[in-house]
């Protein structure tokens, strides 16, 4: 018996020996990104990739798995590696201190990927992660808005263009039909955002597309982009279990 005794109930030794061989990419290490690695993890994938540039801040504690007061100003990057290891100290686990940017694309072969999860919140970021993997023929499934919600059960998975409500697939779908981009599994709400309470503007951070302009911060719960990151890792583990060698 080992720890992936229970999982292997379910998908079987040859199951388990594809997760291990398997490298997921995950691009963003935040309230979604952290509970992906998490699942990941603990279902035994053998090599993960984590790309985020940010460090963990006190805004974090309400929802990022791996934000406590003892990891603020790490990477999160780094504790992400750190626990990952102390779940799985077999894993490889690559870290990129790295906002990805069309500017930084060139820093990742897709080719190396089995599967990459976008769960950073820019959307020429995005935009860019659905045109290399396209480019590559890589597996990607990509987090549309969790922010400004609060019903977890409101999450859907689908193609780009059966989504409705979520602001943000809106825009994807738009930008992605005028780049020729066909198809895209995403994961989204159909709950509308909710309009922040208070001052949300005082919590704007800069913009690093463009630094003369800030960028607003959406409201958020531990419960709502955590389901997301969940959601995402077991379309991951299912879609790899299902993939051809």
């Amino acid at each position: 018996m080992d720890q992936f005794s229970r999982t292997e109930l379910l998908v079987g030794a040859e199951g388990i020996e594809k997760l291990k061989n398997s490298r997921v990419a995950v691009f963003g290490i935040g309230g979604v990104g952290g509970y992906v690695v998490e699942a990941l993890a603990r279902s035994g994938i053998g090599t993960l990739d984590l790309i985020d540039n940010d460090k963990i801040c006190l805004t974090n504690l309400n929802r990022q798995i791996i934000a406590t007061h003892s990891t603020i100003g790490e990477y999160k990057v780094e504790v992400a590696k750190k626990r990952v290891l102390d779940i799985n100290p077999e894993a490889v686990v690559n870290t990129y201190k790295t906002f990805f940017v069309p500017e930084t694309a060139a820093e990742f072969n897709f080719y190396a990927y089995d599967y990459v999860v976008d769960a950073i919140d820019t959307v020429t970021g995005k935009i860019q992660l659905v045109m290399q993997a396209d480019r590559t023929h890589t597996p990607i499934i990509s987090c549309m808005g969790a922010g400004n919600k609060m019903n977890p059960a409101a999450f859907k998975v689908a193609d780009i263009y059966k989504t409705s409500v979520c602001p943000l697939a809106k825009v994807m779908r738009r930008e992605l039909k005028n780049r020729g981009i066909k198809k895209l599994k995403v994961v989204y709400s159909e709950e509308v955002p909710i309009v922040p309470h208070g001052d949300a503007e005082s919590l704007a951070i800069t913009d690093q597309n463009d630094t003369s302009k800030k960028r607003s911060i959406p409201g958020s719960n531990a419960f709502v982009p955590s389901v997301a990151g969940l959601i995402i890792a077991g379309e991951v583990i299912n879609d790899l279990l299902r993939s051809e060698e």
